[in-house]
């Protein structure tokens, strides 16, 4: 199996596809050293993230071991994450640096 995507941090619960991925087909992606797979319920296009897990709305979306998001509907394991179903949310990052 080739790689199609990749998981940006062991946290994250989407992982970004490196190739358009058809509805259907597997995009795989490696964790450590392991290749892992997830089905695409849809078509996801190039550089777009997938579920890599049931996100409940409202739950945060993790990339880079950063929240991206939240979701504003519920998003299946293997859906299409984007613009659609989640939202920014402002951070305070001063008072991350603490």
């Amino acid at each position: 199996m080739d790689i199609n995507a990749l998981l940006m941090d062991n946290g994250d619960n989407v992982i970004t596809c490196v190739t358009e991925v058809p509805k259907g087909h597997q995009a795989v992606y490696k964790k450590g050293g392991e290749l892992l797979t997830v089905t695409a319920l849809e078509d996801i296009p190039y550089c777009h993230k997938i579920a890599l897990e049931d996100i409940p709305e409202g739950k945060e979306v993790v990339k880079y071991g950063e929240m991206i998001g939240r979701a504003t509907a519920p998003i299946r394991r293997g859906a299409w994450v984007s613009h659609e179903n989640i939202r920014s949310v402002p951070r305070d990052y001063d008072q991350e640096i603490i």
